[in-house]
């Protein structure tokens, strides 16, 4: 599958203890001719914004999950993160392609966002459903933000406008 674990040390430092949490990172893209959100962001650029120069965009929802083994990250990432039909999954590392500029956001903390936990209900079921020594040991925890990736020649005045029009301020950064 491609799905490695990174930790991270910066996450939880207390004076002299530091604690390290393994964690996944997912992007999940539209397949073509499933795409129907990355075609409205466009059209209200180009419709509604006037931004003409924007000339493709790509939606991706981009997952870090925290606290789960191996085995569960693989099972979850078509199980509950994709459908294998519609969807394509990459690991790690953003998918952007030379000449196009990423926009991402995501909740502010204490914002309820119910796409995260939904996958950290289903990755707790998924858990139960697995053998004992395939299964994590601390609660699963999933945040997400949305990623925009934008093609054309788009000048940094234009990204501000787009980054406006797209992101809320008051519930997301």
């Amino acid at each position: 599958y491609g799905f490695t674990s990174h930790t991270y040390r910066a996450l939880f430092e207390t004076a002299q203890i530091v604690y390290t949490v393994p964690m996944f990172r997912l992007y999940v893209e539209r397949k073509r001719g499933f795409q129907n959100e990355a075609e409205r962001i466009k059209s209200d650029i180009v419709h509604f914004l006037m931004i003409s120069s924007v000339t493709g965009v790509r939606y991706l929802n981009r997952y870090d999950v925290e606290n789960i083994s191996d085995a569960e990250a693989k099972e979850a990432v078509h199980r509950i993160f994709s459908e294998p039909q519609s969807d394509d999954c990459t690991f790690d590392a953003m998918p952007l392609r030379p000449g196009e500029t990423a926009i991402a956001w995501e909740y502010l903390p204490g914002q309820y966002d119910q796409r995260s936990d939904s996958a950290e209900q289903c990755l707790s079921l998924l858990r139960a459903s697995l053998p004992e020594k395939s299964r994590g040991t601390m609660p699963p925890r999933v945040r997400c933000a949305k990623v925009v990736l934008l093609s054309g020649a788009v000048s940094a005045r234009d990204i501000e406008r787009i980054q406006s029009y797209l992101i809320n301020p008051v519930d997301s950064r």
